[in-house]
């Protein structure tokens, strides 16, 4: 399945790897693996957490490997709102929030130059904190985020009755994240409030119909980013 250029990272080697990015204070959550062992990750939460605009944010490395063939050897920087664990991994032009390598070449020179890309997880953090200062001062009106959440979730013209009925419930589930999440009720009516509604609409409800790949997507956009996230952050900063 794989050429002469490939090279094999045994899951030892690789978490061998995040050790050594982490140094002293890393404490591991969990591991598991996806289809049959073709790819596995390990959850590790980084030595501390942050205070950010009043609120603990709680930054994890997931890191994911293949052993198919199919992919690259990634770690991606996950901060969680600890009141709620919402997902907060922005797609920020500042800093990466996430380093992958591909199976060749020179792979222990590779983890190498992953140790300082990685340590920058304290300057994403530190960006982060400045967005989420920004986000807070963005006021929104109530209509604004009606708008945004058709945006987010619109009704396609041609639909049927039922996907009609589908996008509305939706779309209700969001708006009620918004504006009745306990969570949130001293926030204030601004995009911080709305990025994490739809945080937790993406990460938290319930699918319309669960997939036999739905884990395995919801794992990826844990690791790419979730493009609805994307999505409503690039909304309100174009406001």
């Amino acid at each position: 399945m794989v050429t002469d250029r490939y090279k094999v990272i045994q899951n030892t080697e690789a978490f061998a790897f995040t050790d050594s990015l982490l140094g002293e204070g890393v404490r591991y959550e969990t591991a598991g693996s996806l289809q049959g062992g073709r790819k596995v990750w390990l959850l590790a939460h980084m030595p501390h957490e942050y205070i950010i605009s009043g609120e603990r944010i709680s930054p994890y490395l997931l890191f994911s490997n293949t052993h198919d063939g199919s992919g690259a050897v990634k770690i991606a920087l996950t901060p969680i709102r600890v009141v709620c664990n919402n997902t907060l991994n922005l797609a920020l032009s500042a800093a990466k929030r996430s380093w992958s390598m591909l199976h060749i070449g020179d792979i222990r020179g590779k983890i190498t130059e992953a140790r300082d890309t990685l340590f920058r997880a304290e300057s994403y953090m530190d960006e982060l904190g400045k967005e989420f200062e920004a986000l807070r001062m963005k006021k929104l009106t109530d209509k604004k985020v009606m708008e945004y959440i058709e945006v987010l979730l619109p009704a396609e013209e041609g639909s049927t009755p039922q996907q009609a009925r589908n996008m509305k419930r939706l779309q209700e589930d969001m708006k009620l994240r918004y504006f009745e999440a306990p969570d949130l009720q001293d926030v204030g009516r601004n995009a911080y409030r709305f990025i994490n509604a739809v945080s937790d609409f993406a990460t938290h409800a319930q699918p319309l119909r669960k997939t036999a790949s739905y884990k395995e997507n919801l794992f990826s956009k844990t690791v790419e980013g979730n493009p609805l996230i994307d999505r409503a952050y690039q909304l309100v900063n174009a406001a």
